[in-house]
C-alpha cells in the first residue's frame, strides 16, 4: 500500500485533484469530510465542541453551525487551536481505520488541507502538493464559492505559505490554468503513484 498525503491551500484545486485520482483508482480519504462526520449530532466530537464553545454554535436542529463556528475560530488562533485539539485526533483515528482496510496494493490518497500546518508530512510515503498563485486562488474563492475577497484572503492567511507547502512536497501539481490543463498533470502523477505502489518504492 502506498500512503499519499495530498494537500494544497484553499482555492488551489486540491479537491478536484483528489476526485481525479479517485476516478483513476485511488482510495480517497477526505479529512474534511471525516471532520464533518465526527461532529455530527449525537457524536462525542460534537459534545466536546459544544463543551468548549457553548450552545451558540449549534443550529436550532442541534447540528453544528459551521459558518458561525468558523467566524469564531478563524479570527482567533487560540480558539482555532482548541477546536483542532478536539477534532484532529478523531479524524486521525477514523482515517487510520479506513486506510487499514485498504488492499495491499492500493494507492491511498489522504486529502489533508492542513498537512503542512500540522507537521503531518512524515506520516505519508509521499506528499503531493496542489499549488496555484494567490491571485488565482482568491479569484476562485470569490467566483466559485461566493466569498468576499477579504474573507478569501483571511482564510488563505490562516494557512501555511506557498513556500512552506512546496518544501514538504515530493510531487507538485501546478494548477493555475483551466481544468483541461489539470487532467493530464494529474494523470501523470497517478502513473507515478501506481508505479511506486506496484514496486513498493514509496
Amino acid at each position: 500500500m502506498l500512503s499519499v498525503g495530498l494537500t494544497g491551500g484553499i482555492g488551489a484545486g486540491k479537491s478536484e485533484v483528489a476526485r481525479l485520482l479517485e476516478s483513476y483508482g485511488a482510495l480517497r480519504i477526505d479529512a474534511d469530510r471525516i471532520a464533518r462526520e465526527v461532529v455530527e449530532p449525537g457524536t462525542e466530537g460534537l459534545a466536546a465542541v459544544v463543551a468548549e464553545f457553548g450552545d451558540g454554535i449549534l443550529r436550532p436542529d442541534g447540528s453544528l453551525d459551521r459558518p458561525k463556528l468558523g467566524a469564531v475560530v478563524f479570527a482567533d488562533p487560540d480558539r482555532l487551536a482548541a477546536l483542532n485539539a478536539i477534532v484532529h485526533p478523531l479524524v486521525a483515528a477514523r482515517s487510520k481505520e479506513l486506510a487499514d482496510a485498504a488492499p495491499a496494493d492500493a494507492v491511498v490518497v489522504h486529502e489533508v488541507p492542513l498537512l503542512t500546518e500540522n507537521g503531518l508530512a512524515p506520516r505519508y510515503d509521499l506528499v503531493v502538493v496542489v499549488d496555484a498563485e494567490p491571485a488565482t486562488r482568491v479569484d476562485r474563492l470569490v467566483r466559485l464559492r461566493g466569498m468576499t475577497e477579504s474573507d478569501a484572503r483571511a482564510r488563505m492567511a490562516a494557512q501555511a505559505g506557498r513556500e512552506e507547502r512546496r518544501a514538504v512536497a515530493d510531487l507538485i501539481i501546478d494548477n493555475d490554468g483551466p481544468r483541461d490543463e489539470l487532467e493530464p498533470k494529474v494523470r501523470a502523477v497517478w502513473a507515478e503513484l501506481a508505479r511506486r505502489a506496484a514496486t513498493g518504492s514509496g
